[in-house]
């Protein structure tokens, strides 16, 4: 019996240790970060968010570069919850500040870069997640390669800064050594019966790729905690269940 219990505790270091270098750490007990993702967050390694790690987001339109936008601040507002700052660096920012206290940022703690040219892009995310003294950097930056993301990582697991590079239109969809990759789309909200107004946003959330968990999709709403929302059953499919069941 000591044999075996042994043995699991020798592979479950020997798995914390893999992850660890694939720049995965496992949470101290009792400082697990509750990012409120709920079955999202059961799709990671230890059914956990990985900070201190690069996340990539892709969008494509507008409509998906404003629903990223949105998806990533309210990552933010759980990142920063125990204070600390954010830098958000891009080329044509086009995020409205006071509209991220919504998603539970206090718009003062982000330090936004402005720059003018693409090809300081890089070099200042680089500079900003080896920097241990923000929560978080978001980094707007279209085109990346393999050798440079690499750099990201490297970065990351010295500061144990949570990295999150938004790439809007790419030329290619090239692999990152990102931890994750995501599509945050637009999807229409829905309003309580006789209140005016558009409704909360709502996202569909697809995580295309997670080092050693399980991708998935899901339909969310963001009304300052996340809630996700059941599909519903096309008639014709549901009358098959129906006579089938």
């Amino acid at each position: 019996m000591n044999n075996l219990v042994n043995k699991s505790e020798m592979l479950e270091k020997l798995r914390n240790d893999i992850l660890s270098f694939q720049g995965y750490r496992a949470p101290i007990d009792g400082q697990r970060t509750d990012f409120g993702l709920g079955p999202i967050e059961a799709a990671f390694p230890n059914h956990t968010f990985p900070t201190g790690a690069v996340h990539e987001f892709i969008s494509d339109s507008e409509e998906g570069s404003a629903a990223t936008s949105g998806f990533m601040a309210t990552l933010l507002g759980t990142l920063m919850r125990k204070g600390g700052f954010c830098l958000w660096i891009s080329i044509n920012r086009t995020i409205f500040p006071p509209g991220l206290a919504f998603f539970g940022v206090e718009p003062h703690r982000i330090i936004f870069v402005d720059l003018k040219k693409e090809q300081d892009l890089l070099w200042a995310i680089e500079e900003s997640l080896k920097c241990k003294a923000v929560a978080a950097v978001v980094g707007e930056i279209k085109e990346i390669t393999l050798t440079e993301s690499r750099r990201l990582q490297l970065a990351v697991e010295q500061s144990r800064v949570t990295g999150l590079i938004h790439r809007a239109n790419p030329r290619s969809m090239n692999t990152l050594a990102s931890v994750s990759k995501w599509r945050i789309t637009h999807i229409p909200s829905q309003l309580e019966d006789g209140m005016p107004g558009v409704g909360h946003p709502r996202w569909n959330v697809k995580l295309m790729k997670v080092r050693n968990g399980e991708p998935g999709e899901w339909d969310v709403e963001w009304s300052g905690k996340f809630s996700h929302i059941k599909k519903a059953v096309p008639a014709q499919e549901n009358k098959d269940l129906l006579q089938t069941g």
